[in-house]
């Protein structure tokens, strides 16, 4: 009896259920699609009632990817992506060093330079041959002569040999045409100077490969690192590897004046510090040019006041110095045409502290003095072989007589 119980009471709840839901279906068919509940979204909001406060409008639910329809991918032709250039750093650029100069050939290079002369030509040479082509060769005329020689500074003793020669030679020729003249005032020249000595410059290699050594010696005021630097153009014109030795120590722009000389024509300048030893830098000079193969090694020495003992004393010290690697070739006394009679003093007191071999004279082309060649020629029995004509970087020329003396004398 139980059972059949239970039976029924399952049946009534089986019934009750299938009209459950078929009312709820019915009722889902009646409501506006819009309202429909959606299997799977959110509850729909309920009205708030009366009294009650609006509650904020919820955003709409963001579709879901079922509900988005995407459209159909397009296939796009595959494109080749640009090379990325990668970025490198440029090196910066290294100052491109200056171009060498290339010197003019020394080699009649005092002939080409001879108009820079005007002034001792005016003076010496034109101021004779107009005298001698005087009518009448009275003792006035030989006194003008006499004095146009010695202030040229050609010297008490050479002006006495060369007016009794004139005299002579002009007694003889008689009658004196412009050619014969000037014909016989070069001669006399050129013998005054002297055609014999020795002016070529010592600066070949020696045998054993050890470089030429040549010092520069002179005081501040002459031109001497200028000169210097002149000179290694000379050298280097003549084919010669030189190295600089700045063993002027105690001027501050003395080292950096013969460095930019050497620049311009490639070669290498040694130098030490500023109020060094010069005797050290010369030695360091020598050792460099050794080491280089160099031909010749050029040394610039300080500028000495030749009135102190002591300081010319050091001058002789860096020869000595110096010839610890070998003989010096060259000692080049610098002097300023110039300065005329006290040139000469210089010029004796440098020959007892070093033994001199040339002479440079500096300065020619501004004096009226061109006599001064011949006077220290006398003074020291050392050739002229070098004079500097101008302040070009090649005006320094190889001093060669009968040239010097067309140029005084004139066309």
């Amino acid at each position: 009896m139980e059972y059949v119980i239970l039976a029924v009471v399952i049946a009534v709840l089986a019934v009750g259920a299938v009209a459950g839901l078929v009312v709820n279906g019915r009722r889902r068919k009646e409501l506006p699609a819009e309202r429909r509940p959606q299997v799977g979204a959110p509850p729909a909001p309920t009205e708030p009632q009366v009294g009650e406060e609006a509650a904020e409008p919820r955003p709409e639910p963001a579709q879901t990817v079922e509900q988005v329809e995407l459209p159909a991918p397009v296939e796009a032709a595959p494109v080749e992506a640009a090379p990325v250039e990668e970025e490198v750093e440029a090196p910066e650029e290294a100052a491109a060093p200056p171009a060498l100069e290339v010197p003019e050939p020394t080699a009649g290079r005092l002939v080409r330079l001879r108009s820079r002369l005007s002034r001792s030509q005016n003076s010496l040479g034109k101021g004779l041959l107009t005298l001698l082509s005087r009518d009448r060769l009275d003792e006035d005329t030989w006194e003008e002569i006499e004095e146009t020689l010695l202030t040229a500074d050609v010297g008490v003793a050479p002006t006495q040999e060369l007016v009794e020669r004139l005299r002579t030679r002009v007694k003889v020729l008689g009658t004196r045409t412009p050619a014969e003249l000037r014909g016989l005032l070069h001669e006399e020249l050129v013998g005054l100077i002297g055609t014999e000595a020795d002016r070529s410059l010592r600066t070949a290699k020696h045998e054993d490969g050890r470089p030429a050594v040549v010092l520069v010696v002179g005081v501040n005021g002459v031109g001497k690192t200028t000169t210097s630097g002149k000179l290694g153009r000379v050298l280097v014109a003549d084919g010669r590897k030189v190295v600089l030795g700045a063993a002027d120590t105690f001027r501050a722009a003395a080292a950096d004046q013969l460095q930019t000389w050497g620049e311009r024509v490639g070669a290498r300048t040694v130098r030490g510090p500023e109020g060094g030893d010069p005797a050290s830098v010369a030695f360091d000079a020598v050792k460099e040019g050794i080491a280089e193969g160099a031909d010749t090694v050029l040394v610039d020495t300080a500028g000495r006041l030749h009135t102190k003992t002591g300081l010319m004393d050091e001058l002789g010290k860096v020869k000595r110095v110096v010839e610890k690697h070998g003989p010096v070739d060259e000692v080049l006394l610098v002097l300023d045409a110039t300065t005329g009679q006290n040139g000469l003093v210089q010029a004796r007191v440098f020959a007892e502290v070093v033994d001199i071999t040339g002479i440079v004279l500096t300065k020619l082309d501004g004096t009226a003095k061109g006599g001064i060649v011949v006077a220290v020629q006398r003074e020291l029995g050392v050739p002229v072989k070098l004079i500097g004509l101008g302040e070009g970087a090649d005006d320094l020329a190889p001093f060669e007589p009968a040239a010097f003396v067309d140029a005084l004398i004139g066309d």
